[in-house]
């Protein structure tokens, strides 16, 4: 397996890039759109060929680059069938793995952040990997104050599902603000200060209600312009 950390800096975002040794198909997970040229040439660099790109959710801060990549390399777009998106190539579905060359994503349904939100379990020879976009930051999580997010529902997915992965799986989150780069399902749900160490669900919605964050500041663009894969245009007024 070949696997790859990449970085966008305006908004935080991790995009993930895994390929198949065998093939040569590669997969990027949450694609940022100034950064699709960025992208194509570590893969073009790498001798591989995009075979899909695929989003945990419509996402509130930045735009996909899902569809210029699909312009560009001839990619297919995946996104949660939960998104109702129109643009994409397939839908992703909790039970029906994606296929990678010989490599397998497992989604996992993960409601909370947002009503569509999916995370990625990859199990691999050397390590088992969850992408948790992000219902699971590292000592954090996503809120749950827009995009029909509800932090019960939240509190539930990472419990019941995400921490019910091995303590040795690595988590890597769709952003972090810190330059932290990698954590585990067992140092989270031992430390991360909103969701483990034993927090109940009430004390985690009393914690999320009192965030008292600012509105996303590209929201009213990204929104739109993910639902169309991208497409700028479509979040024109």
């Amino acid at each position: 397996m070949i696997f790859r950390q990449l970085f966008e800096p305006q908004a935080s975002a991790y995009t993930y890039l895994i390929a198949c040794e065998e093939t040569g198909q590669a997969v990027l997970i949450d694609p940022v759109i100034e950064t699709v040229e960025r992208d194509l040439g570590v893969i073009t660099g790498l001798g591989l060929t995009l075979d899909c790109t695929i989003e945990t959710h419509i996402h509130a801060d930045h735009v996909t680059g899902a569809g210029r990549l699909r312009a560009l390399s001839g990619s297919k777009a995946g996104f949660p069938a939960a998104s109702g998106v129109d643009c994409v190539d397939f839908t992703i579905t909790e039970g029906e793995p994606i296929a990678v060359g010989a490599l397998r994503l497992r989604p996992l349904y993960t409601p909370g952040h947002t009503d569509d939100h999916h995370c990625y379990v990859l199990e691999s020879h050397d390590a088992a990997r969850v992408f948790t976009g992000d219902a699971l930051l590292i000592e954090g999580c996503g809120r749950t104050d827009f995009q029909n997010g509800d932090p019960a529902t939240l509190y539930r997915s990472v419990h019941d599902k995400i921490f019910g992965l091995g303590d040795d799986t690595l988590v890597y989150p769709a952003h972090d603000y810190n330059q932290r780069h990698v954590s585990s399902i067992g140092q989270e749900r031992a430390r991360n200060p909103r969701l483990g160490g034993g927090r109940t669900v009430d004390e985690f919605v009393a914690i999320m209600g009192a965030l008292n964050l600012p509105r996303p500041k590209k929201i009213d663009l990204a929104v739109p312009a993910n639902r169309a894969c991208g497409d700028y245009a479509a979040a024109a007024p």
